[in-house]
């Protein structure tokens, strides 16, 4: 979980993402449609890190056993590209979110990111704050 997000995500490494995903890779994020395999999610990758510039992933907590992990992450990034079908703002922008990896025990398998999807659009103007009742 750790090398996915510090050496695929942060650094959109590619190679290691054919690495590290199984072929028949299950991706799933708030942002789109489920992916497959591994050329799927790094299709969408190259869609992200063309929207956002310096786009990170922080796990801010796991918790794991065998064959499953979940965890806490915080995600930011520069809005460079289109998003939401907003043009670029140069807006720094940031959210949190919660990522649930399935593995074989050498490959992943299946990953599920619930993010806030409704900060960001706020972030970028879309939509005025929503208050809890």
């Amino acid at each position: 979980m750790e090398r996915f997000y510090h050496e695929v995500w942060n650094q959109a490494d590619e190679n290691v993402a054919r690495l590290i995903l199984d072929p028949e890779f299950r991706f799933r994020a708030s942002l789109g449609p489920e992916k497959r395999g591994p050329e799927g999610f790094i299709g969408y990758m190259r869609l992200i890190h063309a929207a956002l510039a310096d786009y990170t992933c922080e796990i801010e907590d796991i918790v794991e056993d065998v064959h499953r992990a979940a965890a806490r992450m915080r995600f930011s990034g520069r809005h460079r590209g289109t998003l939401f079908g907003v043009a670029a703002t140069g807006l720094q922008i940031a959210w949190s979110g919660a990522a649930f990896f399935e593995t074989n025990g050498s490959k992943i398998t299946a990953l599920w990111v619930l993010g806030d999807v409704d900060s960001v659009k706020q972030q970028l103007g879309l939509n005025a704050a929503i208050d809890a009742p």
